[in-house]
């Protein structure tokens, strides 16, 4: 025997079906919706703050208006330097191949002679300040800058900046058949300035270890990346950098101390992060006076950060993994309007490869990543980040959204030349990609990083009192 109602059971059920499929796309309309708001709404904020940066600075807008590279690729040449040779493709040679052929035509392209080296001592007369990245940079004592892989440190108490890195005047070799070019270390350089064009050499602030084989410092070993932070507790400067031995296989970090910006740095110890892999690091203090260690780890393959102690001193317990099996390293970090940014750069060795822009409202993540921040130069120049890789960002003081992009231009076959590149880099515009872990796009603003082959700082620029 039938059930009763059983006849009615077929419209019961597609209205059912109707219903849910009113009910799913009644929410893809609302969330749709809510996107386009979203997104008008931070497009009218973001409009305001860049029409309000312009209007504020004019010379931001110079700083805008890229300038374009056409380099041609000469013909090839049957035999290669090493370094070039290395580099096994099937694509025809690129720019990237002839800036690691050190017998290129287009060497001088790359590493200008010191015939076009930035002289501050001469060029103060016309108060020029021009920055020409790639170019030779002299010191006050007409000697080539050797601060690689360098951090700044603005010191409220002088009114100086310092600037710390890499002193590698000496011979690149190579340890072994298949290691990597490297000079011996010598110790970190350090140089003081008032307009950050002009500077002063206050030495070696942290010295090579000389005959104990067993100390991190010890010559045969590996110094990078130093960066320096003032602690307001305790009185005391405080560096970290990456230690390693000559194979890349300790991957730690090192701390050294100082009663004074200019030195002497009394090295404490190096480790392992509770026992994590370090290579590639930055150091960043927030607003609150916490300070992070940011760091590869993990074979490269993700970044680790972690909160210091009060006294700068150790690592805190907590970690956050980010950028994982991404494979990123130099990494550069700066705060704008309360949201967290950084540049990094990827993995391959001392040549140029593309730089990523990454954003989040906590230090601890989640980070998103907002793309490539170049612009200006030629396509390759941008893949390549303007042949070079990043180290920090200086904020500009009184130019909301303006920061200086600090990068080396690595010279393999003599790394004591290697060159610096400064740039402008603007906060500012509407994001070129949606979130990835949430949906819509982020309230953050687009970072990009101008390419000039001369440039200034604005005139109404002025060193923070």
């Amino acid at each position: 025997m039938p059930i009763s109602g059983t006849g009615n059971l077929p419209r019961v059920l597609s209205g059912c079906r109707c219903s849910k499929s009113a009910l799913v796309w009644s929410l893809v309309g609302f969330l749709l919706m809510l996107q386009l708001y979203s997104l008008a709404t931070h497009r009218s904020a973001v409009k305001g703050d860049i029409e309000l940066h312009v209007n504020r600075h004019p010379l931001v807008r110079e700083l805008e208006q890229v300038e374009e590279e056409n380099i041609q690729v000469p013909p090839p040449r049957k035999k290669r330097s090493p370094h070039a040779a290395k580099r096994q493709h099937k694509q025809p040679i690129n720019l990237i191949d002839e800036f690691l052929d050190e017998n290129s035509q287009l060497r001088r392209v790359f590493f200008p002679d010191v015939k076009t080296a930035i002289d501050p001592v001469k060029e103060a007369a016309n108060e020029s300040h021009y920055y020409h990245p790639g170019e030779i940079w002299l010191d006050t004592e007409g000697n080539p800058i050797q601060a690689h892989g360098g951090g700044m440190l603005y010191d409220e108490r002088s009114g100086t900046y310092y600037w710390y890195g890499e002193y590698k005047d000496g011979l690149t070799y190579h340890a072994h058949k298949k290691g990597a070019a490297r000079v011996d270390i010598i110790g970190v350089g350090c140089y003081s300035s008032k307009d950050l064009w002009t500077w002063k050499n206050r030495g070696i602030v942290l010295a090579a270890e000389q005959t104990n084989e067993t100390h991190d410092l010890h010559k045969s070993n590996v110094l990078e990346r130093p960066k320096v932070v003032y602690n307001e507790r305790t009185g005391k400067y405080v560096m970290w950098m990456h230690i390693d031995d000559a194979n890349y296989t300790k991957a730690a970090v090192g701390v050294a101390i100082s009663d004074y910006p200019t030195g002497p740095f009394e090295y404490l110890r190096g480790r392992r992060p509770h026992g994590f892999d370090s290579r590639d690091m930055t150091i960043f203090k927030d607003d609150d006076g916490v300070a992070y260690l940011i760091y590869s780890s993990q074979d490269n393959s993700e970044l680790h950060i972690r909160p210091l102690t009060d006294d700068y001193l150790d690592v805190q317990p907590d970690m956050q993994r980010i950028l994982v099996g991404q494979r990123r390293e130099a990494p550069a970090l700066f705060k704008y309007q309360g949201t967290y940014y950084m540049i990094t750069s990827g993995c391959s060795g001392w040549a140029p490869n593309e730089a990523l822009a990454h954003a989040a409202e906590s230090i601890m993540g989640p980070w998103e990543t907002m793309g490539n921040p170049c612009i200006g130069g030629n396509k390759m120049f941008r893949l390549a980040t303007f042949f070079a890789q990043s180290t920090f960002v200086i904020p500009l003081p009184g130019i909301p959204g303006s920061y200086i992009f600090m990068a080396d231009r690595w010279n393999p076959a003599e790394l004591r030349d290697s060159r610096y590149v400064w740039l402008p880099l603007i906060v500012g515009g509407l994001p070129n990609r949606p979130l990835e872990f949430n949906f819509g796009f982020p309230s953050w603003s687009r970072v990009s990083i101008y390419w000039h082959g001369k440039w200034r700082l604005p005139l109404g620029w002025r060193v923070p009192k």
